[in-house]
């Protein structure tokens, strides 16, 4: 849980940056890539992550302009990528702005619980990196090049001039 608005918008830069690097590496033709029918594809899952900037801290009282219907799924992926810059850029100003420290005390109604915009802010973190890494799975299945995240990928390894772990 964060203690200071300083501490939430370090780990956000840093979470934001990898979460941008994923959706930026999307095509078009890729978002339509899924593990099974009844399962969310590519491009659902890195529009939810767009729409879910909004849908969850709305419940905080913030305010700012930012998709959050997560229904249709456009078909671009840099529209998709565009807008997640636009939302989460939205959603810094909004926090620097409409928030002091002592907002991270603040309960408000957490599906059904009360809970203190502190666990809001860890929680979307955490929302956005599990959907990332679902991502991550479909983009090799689409044959996509990964990001690394929190260290090198298996492409990135030798821009390192390191040999990759062997599989």
């Amino acid at each position: 849980m964060f203690q200071t608005l300083d501490g939430f918008l370090k780990s956000w830069e840093y979470e934001a940056g990898a979460t941008q690097r994923v959706l930026n590496n999307l095509t078009d033709e890729s978002l339509r890539q899924e593990i099974t029918l009844q399962n969310w594809t590519l491009g659902r899952i890195a529009w939810h992550i767009v729409t879910a900037i909004h849908v969850m801290t709305s419940r905080t009282g913030l305010t700012f302009e930012s998709p959050s219907e997560d229904w249709p799924v456009p078909t671009s992926a840099q529209f998709i990528a565009d807008s997640y810059s636009k939302a989460s850029n939205a959603f810094i100003q909004a926090v620097k702005n409409q928030w002091t420290d002592d907002s991270l005390k603040v309960l408000n109604d957490f599906f059904g619980q009360q809970q203190p915009n502190a666990i809001f802010l860890m929680t979307l973190i955490l929302h956005q990196n599990h959907h990332r890494g679902q991502m991550t799975v479909l983009m090799r299945q689409a044959g996509l090049t990964v990001p690394g995240i929190y260290g090198p990928s298996k492409e990135e390894w030798a821009n390192i001039g390191m040999e990759a772990p062997k599989m």
